[in-house]
């Protein structure tokens, strides 16, 4: 961990959903022993924080704005990132949540620092998905668990099984395929009730989910109806959780055919050794 060869190196860690309380040691320790420190964070204490440990910290807020296609801002947040590390410096990235569910510039510059011949590490975080099946009580290996981006649900073809929960990212944000707005429109938000509605009752009850971030903060669980999502204030961190609408289908054929691959067998030892020999 502790990387003093004259080269650079970069570490994209995790600072987990909640301030202070969700940081691992090992995230800690790379953010302490970094030459600079960038930060993507949903909350200016979380920076302020992070600041604490380690006086040189650059925010990687400045390169968001309104109307700029976020594709742009994390080619820039990547180039930035990267000139340290080319510098010979050791770097280390740390972004709110999970560094690498959700996030694009941890992915790409951990990628390119690598084919460029600097040692890069991703290090997780606990994730808003952690967050989720904790805060709701949920265990994904019940029923199953499908997640998609919520716009990346709507414009591609996609196998809904309403016997498992879905969970759809970012829907305050569905709709916006070229990633410039900071917000949905209501028109999109129709658009993804009327797709849901080709697999689940209007009246199904579903949840606008959104982890705390703060220790003094409350997760928001609302329970609502499908069809009241439109009436619903969403943010760009709201999730919107399905619970199953139907009970699993069981498949007989299948039991049988794992009841008779695990029943012992009755041949003699051997004997089907000897057939196959003859």
């Amino acid at each position: 961990m502790n990387v003093r060869d004259g080269r650079g190196h970069l570490a994209c860690v995790g600072l987990g959903m909640m301030l202070g309380g969700h940081l691992s040691p090992r995230s800690q320790a790379f953010i302490e022993q970094a030459d600079v420190v960038f930060v993507a964070a949903s909350d200016a204490l979380v920076e302020l924080w992070v600041q604490a440990m380690r006086p040189d910290v650059r925010s990687l807020q400045p390169y968001y704005a309104e109307g700029k296609a976020r594709r742009q801002t994390y080619r820039e947040m990547a180039e930035a990132i990267l000139a340290e590390v080319r510098a010979g410096r050791r770097v280390c990235a740390a972004f709110y949540g999970h560094p690498g569910v959700f996030a694009q510039v941890p992915h790409d510059v951990v990628t390119r620092a690598r084919a460029e011949g600097f040692q890069a590490v991703m290090e997780p975080g606990i994730s808003a998905e952690a967050c989720l099946y904790a805060d709701l009580g949920i265990d994904p290996g019940r029923y199953g668990c499908q997640h998609h981006e919520a716009t990346q649900f709507l414009i591609y073809r996609r196998v809904i099984d309403p016997s498992a929960y879905l969970v759809l990212w970012q829907i305050g944000l569905v709709g916006d395929v070229e990633c410039r707005r900071s917000r949905g429109l209501p028109a999109h938000l129709q658009l993804l009730v009327e797709r849901l509605a080709d697999h689940y009752p209007l009246e199904h009850e579903v949840i606008v989910y959104e982890a705390a971030t703060t220790p003094l903060a409350e997760h928001r669980a609302l329970r609502l109806r499908l069809h009241a999502l439109l009436d619903t204030e969403l943010s760009m961190h709201s999730t919107l959780v399905v619970p199953p609408a139907m009970p699993l289908a069981a498949d007989p054929a299948m039991r049988d055919a794992l009841a008779r691959a695990t029943a012992p067998s009755t041949a003699p030892c051997g004997a089907d050794t000897q057939e196959t020999l003859t």
